[in-house]
Protein backbone atom coordinates (compact mmCIF):
# COMPACT_ATOMS: atom_id res chain seq x y z
CA UNK A 1 0.00 0.00 0.00
CA UNK A 2 1.17 3.20 -0.65
CA UNK A 3 -0.74 4.89 1.58
CA UNK A 4 -3.12 3.59 4.48
CA UNK A 5 -6.69 2.45 3.95
CA UNK A 6 -9.76 3.66 5.84
CA UNK A 7 -13.05 2.68 5.80
CA UNK A 8 -15.87 4.68 6.51
CA UNK A 9 -19.16 3.47 7.41
CA UNK A 10 -22.17 5.98 7.66
CA UNK A 11 -25.08 4.88 8.89
CA UNK A 12 -28.41 6.18 9.22
CA UNK A 13 -27.91 7.59 12.82
CA UNK A 14 -28.69 11.39 13.45
CA UNK A 15 -25.42 13.41 12.07
CA UNK A 16 -24.02 12.34 8.64
CA UNK A 17 -22.34 15.08 8.51
CA UNK A 18 -19.59 13.58 10.86
CA UNK A 19 -19.10 10.98 8.49
CA UNK A 20 -18.99 14.09 5.50
CA UNK A 21 -16.99 16.13 6.95
CA UNK A 22 -14.89 13.20 7.78
CA UNK A 23 -14.52 12.13 3.98
CA UNK A 24 -13.86 15.74 2.87
CA UNK A 25 -10.90 16.44 5.45
CA UNK A 26 -9.18 13.03 3.92
CA UNK A 27 -10.21 13.94 0.76
CA UNK A 28 -8.34 17.38 1.13
CA UNK A 29 -5.69 15.91 3.48
CA UNK A 30 -5.00 12.98 0.44
CA UNK A 31 -2.27 10.93 2.25
CA UNK A 32 -5.28 8.34 3.17
CA UNK A 33 -7.21 5.96 0.90
CA UNK A 34 -10.95 6.19 1.56
CA UNK A 35 -13.14 2.93 1.20
CA UNK A 36 -16.88 4.25 1.60
CA UNK A 37 -20.22 1.95 2.45
CA UNK A 38 -22.90 3.95 3.43
CA UNK A 39 -25.95 2.21 4.48
CA UNK A 40 -29.70 2.41 2.77
CA UNK A 41 -30.71 4.61 6.52
CA UNK A 42 -27.58 6.59 5.85
CA UNK A 43 -28.81 7.56 2.20
CA UNK A 44 -32.37 8.52 3.96
CA UNK A 45 -30.50 10.76 6.55
CA UNK A 46 -27.75 12.12 3.70
CA UNK A 47 -31.57 13.52 2.19
CA UNK A 48 -32.79 14.56 5.47
CA UNK A 49 -29.86 16.27 7.06
CA UNK A 50 -28.27 17.74 4.13
CA UNK A 51 -28.79 19.32 0.40
CA UNK A 52 -26.20 16.22 -0.87
CA UNK A 53 -26.86 13.34 -2.94
CA UNK A 54 -25.69 9.93 -1.83
CA UNK A 55 -23.36 9.80 -4.82
CA UNK A 56 -21.86 13.53 -4.03
CA UNK A 57 -20.77 11.45 -0.63
CA UNK A 58 -19.54 8.56 -2.51
CA UNK A 59 -17.42 10.95 -5.21
CA UNK A 60 -15.65 11.73 -1.90
CA UNK A 61 -13.73 8.31 -1.28
CA UNK A 62 -11.49 6.90 -3.44
CA UNK A 63 -13.65 3.50 -3.48
CA UNK A 64 -17.36 3.39 -2.19
CA UNK A 65 -19.56 0.23 -2.51
CA UNK A 66 -22.97 -1.10 -2.49
CA UNK A 67 -24.45 -1.66 1.05
CA UNK A 68 -25.48 -5.07 -0.28
CA UNK A 69 -22.18 -5.99 -2.07
CA UNK A 70 -21.22 -8.86 0.26
CA UNK A 71 -18.51 -10.02 -2.22
CA UNK A 72 -16.68 -6.05 -1.46
CA UNK A 73 -13.03 -6.07 -1.04
CA UNK A 74 -13.73 -4.79 2.32
CA UNK A 75 -15.99 -7.92 3.21
CA UNK A 76 -12.38 -9.75 3.89
CA UNK A 77 -9.98 -9.35 6.28
CA UNK A 78 -7.16 -10.02 2.99
CA UNK A 79 -7.97 -6.64 2.53
CA UNK A 80 -5.37 -4.57 4.45
CA UNK A 81 -6.50 -1.48 6.07
CA UNK A 82 -5.39 1.15 8.43
CA UNK A 83 -8.91 0.74 9.98
CA UNK A 84 -12.39 1.84 10.51
CA UNK A 85 -14.65 4.49 11.40
CA UNK A 86 -18.55 4.57 11.84
CA UNK A 87 -19.42 7.90 11.62
CA UNK A 88 -22.35 8.42 12.74
CA UNK A 89 -23.03 4.90 14.47
CA UNK A 90 -27.02 3.96 14.74
CA UNK A 91 -27.54 1.67 17.90
CA UNK A 92 -28.86 -0.74 14.98
CA UNK A 93 -25.47 -0.71 13.78
CA UNK A 94 -23.76 -0.86 17.06
CA UNK A 95 -25.65 -4.02 17.66
CA UNK A 96 -25.58 -5.74 14.76
CA UNK A 97 -21.89 -5.34 15.08
CA UNK A 98 -21.83 -6.50 18.64
CA UNK A 99 -23.68 -9.91 18.03
CA UNK A 100 -21.52 -10.64 15.12
CA UNK A 101 -24.94 -11.54 12.85
CA UNK A 102 -24.26 -8.96 10.09
CA UNK A 103 -26.72 -8.06 7.52
CA UNK A 104 -25.08 -5.42 5.31
CA UNK A 105 -21.55 -4.41 3.88
CA UNK A 106 -21.09 -1.67 6.26
CA UNK A 107 -21.76 -4.07 9.63
CA UNK A 108 -19.51 -7.23 7.86
CA UNK A 109 -16.76 -4.60 7.01
CA UNK A 110 -17.07 -3.42 11.00
CA UNK A 111 -16.78 -7.41 12.16
CA UNK A 112 -13.76 -8.07 9.65
CA UNK A 113 -12.39 -4.71 11.34
CA UNK A 114 -12.71 -6.67 14.64
CA UNK A 115 -11.55 -9.82 14.05
CA UNK A 116 -8.51 -8.89 12.20
CA UNK A 117 -7.77 -6.86 15.16
CA UNK A 118 -7.70 -3.39 13.57
CA UNK A 119 -9.04 -0.41 15.34
CA UNK A 120 -12.78 0.17 15.30
CA UNK A 121 -14.34 3.45 15.93
CA UNK A 122 -18.05 3.71 16.75
CA UNK A 123 -18.88 7.67 16.89
CA UNK A 124 -22.61 6.40 18.39
CA UNK A 125 -25.02 8.92 18.26
CA UNK A 126 -28.02 8.16 20.79
CA UNK A 127 -28.87 10.10 23.83
CA UNK A 128 -30.27 9.16 26.18
CA UNK A 129 -28.74 5.68 26.45
CA UNK A 130 -30.94 2.90 28.06
CA UNK A 131 -29.23 -0.06 29.74
CA UNK A 132 -29.35 -2.64 26.97
CA UNK A 133 -27.48 0.66 24.84
CA UNK A 134 -24.43 0.55 27.62
CA UNK A 135 -24.62 -3.49 27.86
CA UNK A 136 -24.03 -3.70 24.04
CA UNK A 137 -21.08 -0.67 24.40
CA UNK A 138 -19.31 -2.41 27.05
CA UNK A 139 -19.80 -5.83 24.65
CA UNK A 140 -18.14 -3.74 21.80
CA UNK A 141 -15.72 -2.34 23.94
CA UNK A 142 -14.38 -6.15 25.49
CA UNK A 143 -14.62 -7.12 22.19
CA UNK A 144 -11.92 -4.35 20.87
CA UNK A 145 -14.21 -1.29 19.59
CA UNK A 146 -13.71 2.40 20.73
CA UNK A 147 -16.93 3.65 21.22
CA UNK A 148 -16.44 7.17 20.64
CA UNK A 149 -19.56 9.40 20.60
CA UNK A 150 -19.67 12.91 19.05
CA UNK A 151 -19.49 14.82 22.67
CA UNK A 152 -17.56 18.31 21.29
CA UNK A 153 -14.86 19.65 23.08
CA UNK A 154 -15.28 22.89 24.67
CA UNK A 155 -11.57 24.00 25.20
CA UNK A 156 -10.86 25.20 21.53
CA UNK A 157 -13.71 27.02 21.95
CA UNK A 158 -15.11 26.43 18.61
CA UNK A 159 -16.96 29.30 16.94
CA UNK A 160 -19.06 26.88 14.53
CA UNK A 161 -20.92 23.58 14.41
CA UNK A 162 -17.75 22.42 11.82
CA UNK A 163 -15.53 23.01 13.89
CA UNK A 164 -17.12 21.44 16.60
CA UNK A 165 -17.61 18.82 14.12
CA UNK A 166 -13.59 19.12 12.62
CA UNK A 167 -12.03 18.43 16.44
CA UNK A 168 -14.44 15.26 16.97
CA UNK A 169 -13.35 13.63 13.62
CA UNK A 170 -9.92 14.60 14.08
CA UNK A 171 -10.11 12.90 17.58
CA UNK A 172 -11.42 9.52 15.95
CA UNK A 173 -8.64 9.93 13.09
CA UNK A 174 -6.13 9.87 16.30
CA UNK A 175 -7.72 6.57 17.25
CA UNK A 176 -7.01 4.61 14.07
CA UNK A 177 -3.68 6.58 13.76
CA UNK A 178 -3.98 8.96 11.38
CA UNK A 179 -3.02 12.24 11.62
CA UNK A 180 -4.53 15.28 10.83
CA UNK A 181 -4.30 18.99 11.57
CA UNK A 182 -8.22 19.00 13.05
CA UNK A 183 -7.55 18.72 16.69
CA UNK A 184 -6.60 21.66 18.86
CA UNK A 185 -4.45 19.99 21.76
CA UNK A 186 -4.48 20.29 25.37
CA UNK A 187 -1.21 21.52 26.47
CA UNK A 188 -0.43 22.58 22.79
CA UNK A 189 -1.63 24.94 20.68
CA UNK A 190 -1.50 27.35 23.07
CA UNK A 191 -4.14 25.89 25.52
CA UNK A 192 -2.73 24.97 28.89
CA UNK A 193 -4.50 24.52 32.03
Amino acid sequence: MTRPRLIVGISGASGVMLGIRLLEHLARLATVETHLVITKAGERTIGLETDCRPSDIADLADAHYAVKDISAAIASGSFKAQGMVVAPASVRTMSEIASGVTANLLTRAADVTLKERRPLVLMVRESPLHLGHLRTMTQLTEMGAVIAPPVPAMYPKPQSLEAAFDHMIGRALDLVGIDSDLVFRWGEDGVHP
